[in-house]
């Protein structure tokens, strides 16, 4: 009778350590926990240790961490029939832990997923140059529709980025020809302004030497000297017309 009464004890005994363990827990700081009783919810326990009604009571943790995840490589069609593979970088977080358990039944799962759809989208949205020089709007795209989204299940999306962008071959040298088209353009640009400017100049030039007398013989003088720094030139100098005909003039008047 009594080792039937200590065996009874011990088990009791055994019963309720583990009762009590089980109705013990600890949060992180970064954790929430949502307390369910008899399967509905109560209240959210934070960080630091709590106890639980056994057998009545029951706890879900949340972590309430930023997870960062990289999206698998997606292949889509941008809105100008260009067919690309991109990827992205998507950070999110719980920020309220009921939502998250009670709305969605694998919430990292289902922002995964609403991720790579949205960014589908957004790129079926966009032209092949926006996505090459404007990534920044795409990005701001697709994030509002993440946030528009991830709000009901109680998630907030803080950042994606958009990593990756692969296109065709074909499309690669196209547009390597087309920036050595538009690189070719504004060179031959920008010498025609030289060149234009440079007539300007010269016009200018001309009409001041035709407006001062003798200018034009100065010219030539300057000529000459720069000419004869070379020492192995020969030069073949011209009497000016203004010369000669001052000549001609006073043999005509002494005959």
């Amino acid at each position: 009778m009594f080792s039937l009464f200590s065996t009874t004890l011990l088990v009791g005994l055994l019963i309720f350590l583990f009762l009590s363990l089980q109705s013990f827990g600890i949060n992180q700081e970064y954790q929430r926990g949502v307390l369910f009783r008899l399967g509905r919810v109560k209240e959210t326990k934070g960080p630091g240790w709590y106890w639980l009604i056994p057998l009545i009571e029951r706890v879900v943790k949340v972590d309430m961490r930023i997870i960062t995840f990289a999206l698998a490589t997606q292949e889509t069609v941008t809105r100008d029939g260009v067919a690309v593979r991109v990827n992205a970088v998507l950070w999110y977080s719980a920020v309220d832990p009921v939502a998250v358990v009670t709305a969605v039944e694998n919430w990292q799962a289902a922002v995964i997923q609403a991720a790579e759809t949205g960014m589908r989208d957004a790129t079926g949205q966009s032209d092949l140059d926006q996505m090459l020089k404007d990534r920044t709007t795409i990005n701001e795209r697709l994030l509002k529709l993440l946030a528009e989204t991830c709000r009901r299940w109680g998630v907030a999306v803080d950042a994606v980025e958009i990593k990756d962008l692969d296109i065709p071959e074909q499309m690669q040298r196209a547009i390597a020809r087309e920036a050595e088209a538009i690189r070719e353009k504004r060179a031959r640009i920008i010498k025609a302004e030289g060149e234009q400017e440079a007539a300007r100049t010269l016009a200018d030039a001309a009409r001041t030497i035709g407006e001062a007398p003798g200018a034009l013989e100065l010219r030539r003088l300057q000529t000459l000297t720069e000419i004869g720094a070379e020492h192995n030139s020969t030069i073949i100098a011209m009497f000016p017309t203004e010369l000669l005909q001052a000549a001609q003039a006073i043999g005509k008047s002494r005959e």
